[in-house]
This record gives structure tokens, C-alpha cells and sequence, in this order.
């Protein structure tokens, strides 16, 4: 008898797990996103150490953005964001062989990858968060087109202490608008991503500088991601 009630439970969590999460998945499909677990797990940091509670973060419809910036990411961080499917088989099979040979390891998580943990999951790297980062991606990359992966990417991601999203770097980073951002602020962005923490896009470092210039060199030959924006329109409810 216990078992069975066992079963029963499990059976109901399973399927509410299943069932909330593709709910919150096709919401976020259309709606902006307010907030990500990264976001609340920095307010908690800042609020039990000594320095002043940080949390700049607004939402910006994809189109509201230069293009310069989406192409930086993907030079910077996923040259394969376009064609992929949520997975770079190519990043993973180095990162794979690199790991067999003792080499230093290479990050091989995309941008969907990367986005489907900022929205959805906590930031500790575990094999059980991998999992559920996969399951997420697979959802997204189901559900979403490659511009509102971007449009949401652009606007979670970390990109300096407190300031989540391309709207708050540009505000305060260099004191413009996400459309006004050039090419080179564009690039400097991305070269923080690594670490934004570390990397500081308004006073950027020799390193910096030298990556910035490698990823406006990628920029110039990889193909433009969205190949037609005009086409982004009427996609866009959350402006």
C-alpha cells in the first residue's frame, strides 16, 4: 500500500514538472523576463556582505537592439548559434578530446544552453543542473525561434556587477541606448562574458582590447544573424 501511494506521488511530481515547465517555456516565448535565479542569488550575496544592493536590469525588444550586438555574442561566445540545435557537437567533441588529453578545458556550452540556464536554472555547475540545463534547451530550441533565444540571451545574461541584460551595459557602461551601442562597445561587451565580474567593459584591459579586436575580426566573416530583421516585426509582443 505504501509503495503504491509512493508511486502515486512520484507519478504526480513527474507530471507537474512536466507540465509547469513547458507552461513556463511557451510564457517566456512571448513575455519579457523580469527575473532569472542568477539575479535573486546576487541580491542575496550583496546583501549579506558589506557593499550597497546593485540590480540594474530592464527588458529590450530584440529589434530595439544593433544587430552589431547579437553578432558580437555569437562571434565571442557560439559561431555556430545559427545552424545548431541547442548542442555544438564540433565544441563538445574538443572539449571531449581536450579533457582525454590533459589540455586545459574549453567551455563547449552555446547560447541556448547558456540561456536556458540563466532563465530557468541555478548557476552551480552540477551534473543534475546539466541535466535539467539540457531538458531545457531542448524545450527552447523546440519552442523558440533563434532571434527570441538571442532576444532573450541579450537581455538575462550578466554583464557587470549588478547589471544584467544589454540595456542596463549600454546605460551604464557607456552611457547610451542598446541601438546607439557601435560596433566596438558591442565587442567589448561580449569579451566580458567570460567573467563579467572581472572584465570590465568601460575600462577594458590590454586582454580585453586584443579580444575585442579578435571579435570584431570574427564578426566580419561570420554571416549576419538575423539574415532579414524586417522579418522580426511582427514577432515581437513585448516591446
Amino acid at each position: 500500500m505504501i509503495w503504491k501511494l509512493i508511486l502515486r506521488i512520484l507519478r504526480d511530481l513527474i507530471l507537474f514538472f512536466f507540465v509547469s515547465t513547458f507552461i513556463a517555456v511557451i510564457w517566456y516565448r512571448f513575455f519579457p523576463v523580469h527575473v532569472t535565479p542568477l539575479m535573486v542569488e546576487r541580491c542575496f550575496e550583496q546583501m549579506t556582505s558589506d557593499g550597497p544592493v546593485v540590480w540594474k536590469h530592464q527588458w529590450v525588444s530584440f529589434d530595439k537592439i544593433n544587430p552589431n550586438m547579437a553578432m558580437a555574442v555569437i562571434a565571442s561566445e557560439d559561431n555556430r548559434f545559427p545552424y545548431h540545435h541547442g548542442f555544438d557537437v564540433v565544441e563538445i567533441q574538443k572539449a571531449v578530446k581536450e579533457r582525454i588529453e590533459n589540455k586545459r578545458s574549453r567551455g563547449a556550452s552555446t547560447i541556448s544552453q547558456q540561456t536556458a540556464k540563466n532563465v530557468f536554472l541555478w548557476p552551480a555547475s552540477t551534473w543534475i543542473r546539466k541535466g535539467f540545463e539540457t531538458y531545457f534547451t531542448f524545450l527552447i530550441e523546440t519552442f523558440w525561434s533563434k532571434e527570441r533565444i538571442m532576444e532573450v540571451y541579450l537581455n538575462s545574461i550578466e554583464m557587470g556587477h549588478g547589471i544584467y541584460g544589454v540595456e542596463a551595459a549600454a546605460k551604464h557602461k557607456f552611457g547610451t541606448t542598446p541601438q546607439n551601442l557601435t560596433r566596438g562597445q558591442c565587442a567589448l561587451i561580449a569579451a566580458t562574458l567570460p567573467n563579467p565580474l572581472i572584465f570590465d567593459s568601460a575600462h577594458p584591459s590590454n586582454y580585453m582590447l586584443k579580444r575585442k579586436v579578435q571579435i570584431m575580426h570574427v564578426m566580419q566573416v561570420l554571416p549576419k544573424f538575423p539574415p532579414n530583421r524586417t522579418k522580426l516585426k511582427s514577432h515581437h509582443h513585448t516591446k
